[in-house]
């Protein structure tokens, strides 16, 4: 078994780091890569400027790898994510070399011989991960442990409140965008809808409102399900991420001014079509006519298909990995001041299995390149058997300066901590948090 690789799944920001850190530490390393080349996903939201800077998005094992060959890491300002891929991502990916394979799609993990029934000399056995290339070529790689760092990208949450898609929101699916968008030059003179309450909906309806400003007769109309705006303009001041705090500020500013009509308590129920506009309705009979356009931008959710025939824990409220869940649940709090969560907090029922990045989120929010690099940095060490490293953290994450967490569905209530420090306007360009 010591001899077999460790294989982790997904090219992204946290695998190619995890693969650093295996290399690092003298651990073989195959990243299996679906996509044509490196940080797929980040590469469709390349268009948005991160809120995070340089200096939290790059991680120490990658650093140590890159910089013998010239590189410099970049130590100042928000780059967008292309910016983050060619002067980041797609270097390090480059400087792992082979072990990066491209176009290969994971269709299973499972234990040697044995299905997630059997018990009998399952630890003994290696992992064998299942995979088909894009010529439809089937595979198996053996591993000694697994990291599955596919993240949540390919999974948006659906418009409608109960979590499943809405009446009719199948049938009006060219109409309706799940992925915050680049230009939006095409819907001016419209009424386009945003169904949201994060900071990809954030980015989105301010991208929006400056097509209202310029084009008369462009409608944006902003649906909350929640009774209440107030975490949605952010911590203001308290926000120790400031370009975070100048997302929430500059939102607070378009509709203070009417650019953007705010609409609270909507949980999208159905969609009808008339022609080419589109009727919104909510499960208390309120509408919203003559849409052209929905952008549904309410999260996402993971896709464990590929771990059945493994034993795991995941939240059953968040899917988030069960040892992180009480900490980032967003019914308790949303301060953002989350403890670093490692190998022992990550750890599965599954022997050898971590789940990382933000898949491990599940469907909570807030996730920070910064905490994905220490949960691969812990993960690591504790494959190296340096159990000393994995349970150490030095990891403090900036406050959102919003304490009090969802609060009530319906009415606003009291949460974790003190109330949330006014909004202050700042910023000069929408910017969107480390993973949209």
């Amino acid at each position: 078994m010591s001899e077999l690789p460790v294989v982790v799944i997904g090219a992204g920001p946290q695998g190619l780091a995890a693969a650093a850190h295996l290399t690092e530490r003298g651990l073989d390393a195959i990243v299996v890569e679906r996509g044509e080349s490196a940080a797929a996903a980040v590469t469709e939201w390349g268009h948005v400027r991160l809120f995070s800077a340089w200096p939290e998005l790059t991680d120490a094992a990658a650093r140590r790898l890159l910089e013998p060959s010239g590189w410099r890491a970049p130590t100042s300002g928000y780059p967008t994510g292309a910016d983050w891929v060619r002067d980041y991502l797609a270097p390090l990916a480059e400087a792992l070399g082979d072990r990066v394979r491209y176009g290969t799609t994971v269709t299973g993990i499972a234990r040697r011989g044995r299905d997630k029934v059997v018990d009998s000399g399952r630890r003994s056995q290696p992992f064998v991960v299942h995979t088909v290339d894009q010529g439809g070529q089937e595979g198996r790689i053996l591993a000694s442990s697994v990291i599955d760092a596919t993240g949540t990208w390919s999974l948006p949450n659906p418009a409608g409140a109960d979590g499943f898609p809405a009446v009719g929101e199948a049938s009006a699916a060219d109409h309706i965008s799940y992925r915050i968008p680049d230009d939006v030059s095409d819907l001016a003179g419209s009424h386009v809808v945003v169904v949201g309450a994060g900071h990809s909906a954030t980015h989105t309806v301010l991208r929006l409102s400056e097509l209202a400003r310029r084009e008369p007769g462009t409608r944006v109309t902003w649906l909350l399900r929640r009774g209440s705006a107030t975490n949605v303009f952010g911590g203001g001041a308290g926000d120790e991420l400031p370009e975070r705090a100048a997302l929430g500020s500059r939102a607070r500013k378009v509709i203070d001014a009417g650019v953007v009509d705010l609409v609270t308590g909507f949980r999208v129920a159905q969609f009808t079509q008339d022609g080419v506009a589109l009727t919104v309705r909510s499960e208390d009979d309120r509408e919203i006519n003559d849409v052209a356009h929905v952008f549904a931008l309410t999260g996402f959710r993971p896709d464990t298909g590929i771990l059945r025939e493994l034993r795991i824990d995941l939240d059953t409220s968040l899917e988030a990995v069960a040892g992180i869940a009480a900490e980032i649940d967003p019914n308790i709090h949303s301060c953002g001041s989350v403890g670093a969560t490692g190998a022992r907090q990550l750890a599965q029922p599954e022997q050898g299995l971590f789940i990382v990045g933000t898949k491990s989120y599940g469907r909570a929010p807030t996730f920070l390149a910064l905490t994905g690099y220490e949960q691969v940095r812990s993960v690591v060490a504790h494959l190296a058997g340096d159990h000393e490293a994995a349970d150490r953290s030095d990891l403090v994450l900036p406050d959102t300066g919003v304490c009090g967490g969802a609060g009530g569905f319906d009415v606003e209530e009291a949460g974790c901590c003190a109330a949330p420090a006014p909004a202050v306007a700042s910023g000069d360009r929408p910017l969107l948090g480390v993973l949209p």
